[in-house]
């Protein structure tokens, strides 16, 4: 025993006389020795500096000041070059040079130049050459079989106008519902609401030669196990400042492209269930729609509503005002509601219901059962509305709300006043008939459609007419075209229950990107400028999809989300997998400049030009 504990104090001292020659061989002897690759003149690289973006970097600055800086990402052979410029504004945010644009699996070639700036001393560098690999896209597939890739199966780049050549598109999916994350809470205390919709959703950028570039690693945002942290990312736009704004859940955020958080808040208590939009108003503030928590109805009953509800929140999350659509619109109206495809409400695709409608037989049973949430039905509890953007129009103080279940883009002030309603007049009570437009044509004589101004020339399909627009998405404001007088209006015409009823076959739907021009002061409406007739059943979209309007090219930007998804009625299951398409268009032009087809993404949400000079400015 004595002998043991001698050779195990021997053995100790052994150890520890040696332990500062081992550390000293394995990495040096502690001080103020950097021991990082550099590989030009600044600071080392560091990748993926929030833990977000895994294709971005950051090139430190070594402790110098810098300004003049120029960033160039070299492309593959034939591929995309990204340039842009850094504010010395943005070096100082980041702590050098942020590095955005880089292929996934790929040793990247970057050229920078700057002038560097220490003890009085400054030096301009020229075209100073970096090397940095990158990781493999690393988002997590759903399970869903229409989902074949990570993100993507594939990426056809179809057409391609050099006007063009130059863009970067932000592209935001909804994959589908993941076994174990989210999906698996409902709101009971008051009944109701959308809480459901919190599955997995992807957001990733790509050029104009089909290349990812950047991807944005959600389930590190995500908190699955906290009802209060994660859902279905959707509402992008990109602000000002060239950071991105979006919502999911009961939150809603603001980070930029290299991952870094500006924002992340959860919604005021009096609202939940966000989802679809999230607009950005000229004086700041944010547009976000979302649902009451706690709506009284006439019959005693407290329910949270579904999809119903403006709130209006400024830079510091104060809420300012709120549009309770239960209250301006009718709730009741059932014109629509009972036309849907069931098969295909919004996200909520159910192929065993493809094709059927709803009977008034069957909404009054709703009320009879109690039955309140996330269902399409009429009445303060249900998904009668729909809205899936809002926009705002500064030369009267007013929202322009887009809600699905009324096939209707309406127009309301401040006061909560209805200023106008763009869609079928049938179905409208008295009291609102008064706000109803006319549809015109370019000569501005009225254009006379059937007695409930459901069918209109030009409803079948051919070219040319008017149509109203059916199951909507993106009734969105042109500004640079609109005045105080004429509002010009950008939607994805879905064209789910077109003429306010089901075709006699699925194969007759058909989806419509329409650009409008509304007289506010005469209450007409002109069509302008529509696609997708001529794409017939191929480019049609039940859900989803956005159309926008790009300035900065004089350009229409289209996503058809869902083009491709396909039901067998007789089965009662898909047997077409979506394939998004990404089209844009010159102004007024029949045929897009740019056409770029995804598959394997599983069904889309939206997708918009990306601005990658506005993302490094930082000046605004």
């Amino acid at each position: 025993m004595g002998l043991s504990k001698t050779l195990c104090i021997t053995l100790l001292a052994g150890s520890t006389l040696l332990l500062p020659n081992a550390l000293m061989a394995i990495g040096g002897p502690s001080g103020t020795k950097t021991d990082w690759q550099i590989q030009g003149q600044l600071g080392t690289i560091k990748m993926n500096p929030y833990g977000l973006s895994p294709l971005t970097a950051v090139i430190m600055d070594n402790g110098y000041s810098l300004s003049n800086i120029s960033v160039t990402i070299i492309p593959k052979p034939n591929g995309q070059t990204i340039s842009y410029n850094v504010s010395s504004k943005a070096a100082k945010t980041y702590g050098g040079i942020p590095i955005f644009g880089l292929y996934p699996s790929y040793l990247n070639t970057i050229k920078v130049s700057y002038t560097k700036t220490a003890n009085g001393k400054s030096q301009k560098i020229t075209d100073e050459i970096y090397k940095i690999a990158t990781p493999g896209i690393n988002i997590e597939p759903s399970g869903n079989t229409s989902q074949k890739g990570v993100p993507f199966e594939s990426v056809k780049v179809l057409k391609m106008d050099p006007k063009f050549a130059d863009r970067l598109y932000l592209v935001n999916n909804v994959p589908g519902k993941q076994q174990g994350k989210g999906s698996q809470s409902v709101w009971n205390n008051p009944i109701g609401g959308a809480m459901e919709w919190d599955e997995n959703s992807n957001v990733f950028i790509v050029d104009t030669k089909g290349e990812v570039r950047w991807y944005f690693d959600n389930d590190k945002l995500m908190d699955w196990d906290n009802i209060y942290n994660r859902g279905i990312m959707m509402g992008f736009h990109q602000n000002k400042d060239g950071a991105l704004t979006w919502g999911f859940g009961q939150r809603y955020v603001k980070f930029d492209v290299m991952g870094r958080e500006i924002f992340n808040r959860k919604l005021p208590p009096s609202y939940i269930d966000f989802s679809h939009a999230m607009d950005n108003m000229q004086n700041g503030h944010y547009l976000l729609r979302v649902a009451s928590a706690n709506a009284l109805r006439q019959d005693g009953k407290h329910v949270r509503t579904v999809r119903d509800t403006i709130v209006e929140i400024d830079e510091n999350g104060n809420v300012v005002d709120d549009w309770k659509l239960y209250d301006i619109l009718d709730p009741y109206r059932s014109t629509i509601i009972k036309a849907l495809d069931q098969g295909a409400v919004c996200l909520n695709i159910d192929a065993s219901k493809a094709g059927k409608t709803l009977s008034d037989q069957e909404l009054a049973k709703m009320d009879k059962d109690g039955d309140f949430g996330d269902i399409a039905g009429v009445g303060i509890g249900r998904n009668w509305a729909h809205v899936n953007s809002v926009d705002y129009d500064p030369t009267d103080d007013s929202i322009i709300v887009s809600s699905r279940h009324q096939s209707a883009i309406v127009k309301i002030g401040r006061d909560k006043k209805i200023k106008w309603i763009f869609g079928t007049h049938k179905g409208w009570g008295k009291k609102f008939q008064q706000y109803l437009l006319q549809p015109i044509d370019k000569n501005g004589k009225q254009i006379i459609c059937d007695d409930d101004y459901s069918k209109c020339p030009g409803y079948e399909n051919e070219e040319g007419g008017f149509d109203f627009t059916w199951t909507q998405h993106t009734g969105w404001r042109i500004d640079s075209k609109s005045d105080k007088r004429y509002f010009y209006l950008s939607v994805f015409d879905n064209g789910d229950a077109r003429g306010a009823e089901q075709p006699a076959f699925a194969s007759q739907k058909y989806s419509r990107a329409v650009i409008y021009k509304i007289d506010q002061q005469k209450k007409t409406v002109e069509q302008i400028w529509e696609y997708g007739k001529n794409r017939g059943n191929e480019w049609f979209s039940p859900v989803t999809s956005l159309t926008q309007y790009e300035p900065d090219k004089d350009s229409i930007m289209v996503y058809s989300a869902t083009a491709g998804m396909a039901f067998d009625l007789s089965k009662g299951v898909s047997i077409g997998d979506p394939k998004p398409e990404i089209d844009e268009f010159k102004w007024g032009a029949k045929e897009p400049s740019l056409q770029i087809q995804f598959s394997g993404t599983g069904a889309g949400y939206q997708a918009m030009p990306f601005n990658i000079k506005q993302a490094f400015d930082l000046k605004n």
